[in-house]
């Protein structure tokens, strides 16, 4: 890649422009090294998302993740980062409330986690909520299709637009938040040809997630495709490399060297200069003093 266009900072309206021009790459990162990891890599975006709630703290769902925790996170995350567009997701209970709460947390992830546009879960539901946060100056990302936290009202992590009435509410939801003004919208689980539809209807990119190959781009969490997960990958994973076994024999073997003395050797070790190592004894002598011996 060319180093010139590498430092040229992506922007909304720059992925806004990529419809129907060019691929947008999209991929989680949840703190310094995995950003700054993303951003060599050449991704036009990187999210903060509350998967962060599963895949780095361990919780069943994205739900009980904290407003503290993904700032936390999303600060993090901006250190490691030059030129990619850095989007925070508004965790569960944060806009759900009240459109003043909703825009104070956004404003906080601009102002003080220095993300550059904040994404929420929702369609038509969501439109003066995030028309509200755009007159606030914040660019915003939509979220359809399977909404993780919409978990227990949707009985479970399932595809979603596989009956009529459920794909004729799908292209709703993306027909109103186009008309809002988001710049790009993630669309995730949802069949291919649905997803097709969406894309085709909208004006603005779509990012698939377990929606097929003819969206505008695609986005993925690190740790599913790093796999640095624990559980059983969903179909549209794929894995790029088998990071939790890798690991596992890292650390199987650092512990055996411990075990037997093979870790640290001489010469990972530091040592005194000649005439300093020379006079221990007698500094020692000195330290424990008459008596002491």
């Amino acid at each position: 890649m060319d180093p010139a266009v590498c430092e040229q900072r992506v922007t909304p309206a720059f992925i806004r422009g990529r419809k129907g021009a060019q691929r947008i790459t999209f991929v989680t990162a949840y703190d310094f090294p995995t950003a700054k990891l993303a951003d060599e890599a050449g991704f036009d975006m990187v999210l903060v998302g509350d998967t962060l709630a599963e895949v780095v703290l361990g919780y069943e769902t994205t739900l009980p993740v904290t407003f503290e925790t993904m700032l936390h996170h999303t600060a993090a995350a901006r250190r490691g980062i030059r030129r990619a567009l850095l989007v925070a997701d508004l965790p569960y209970g944060t806009y759900q409330a009240s459109e003043k709460d909703a825009v104070r947390f956004a404003v906080r992830f601009v102002k003080e986690g220095g993300a550059q546009a904040v994404k929420l879960e929702g369609g038509q539901n969501r439109a003066k909520l995030i028309r509200r946060m755009m007159d606030a100056e914040i660019p915003m990302m939509g979220h359809i299709g399977l909404t993780p936290q919409s978990v227990h009202r949707m009985g479970g992590y399932k595809v979603q637009g596989r009956r009529e009435a459920d794909i004729e509410r799908l292209l709703q939801d993306a027909v109103a938040l186009d008309k809002v003004g988001v710049f790009a919208m993630v669309l995730e689980g949802v069949p291919r040809e649905v997803a097709k539809a969406v894309s085709e209807e909208v004006s603005i990119p779509t990012l698939g997630i377990g929606a097929g190959p003819d969206c505008d781009g695609q986005v993925m969490v690190l740790n599913d495709l790093l796999g640095l997960t624990f559980k059983r990958p969903a179909k549209f994973v794929r894995q790029y490399l088998q990071g939790a076994t890798d690991m596992r024999t890292a650390l199987a073997k650092f512990k055996a060297d411990i075990d037997s003395g093979a870790y640290p050797t001489d010469a990972e070790s530091y040592h005194l200069p000649d005439d300093l190592r020379l006079k221990l004894p007698d500094i020692l002598k000195r330290v424990k003093g008459p008596g002491n011996n």
